[in-house]
């Protein structure tokens, strides 16, 4: 059974920091590309930032240099650490797998940056 479990959203200041995890299971975890997409209330779901098999990095330009994604293939979990965080950095944040036409996604985790 495919699983995978996004944990560490809340609440934080702006200009705060949090850290998402996402772990995965029942799946060839190392050959698939790792992502973080979010949704905010009404708009549409957008990438956030992407790591592939092999390590390439790709980050949307709204969080270029404040967010730094990561995977551990031993642990099967992929990261994203968020740092300097905006009000509209609110979102559900979504882990995703993607392999060919394979795709796989979290259930979300809502960040909220408010003061």
């Amino acid at each position: 059974q495919v699983q995978l479990v996004e944990s560490g959203g809340g609440l934080v200041q702006p200009g705060g920091s949090l850290r998402l995890s996402c772990a995965a299971s029942g799946f060839n975890f190392r050959i698939y590309k790792m992502a973080w997409y979010r949704q905010a209330p009404g708009k549409q779901r957008e990438l956030v930032a992407s790591i592939s098999d092999t390590g390439y990095l790709d980050y949307a330009d709204s969080v270029q240099g404040r967010f730094t994604i990561s995977r551990d293939s031993a642990k099967n979990t992929v990261s994203l650490q968020m740092n300097s965080l905006k009000s509209e950095d609110t979102a559900v944040y979504y882990c995703n797998a993607v392999f060919r036409i394979v795709n796989y996604w979290g259930q979300g985790t809502q960040v909220t940056v408010s003061s």
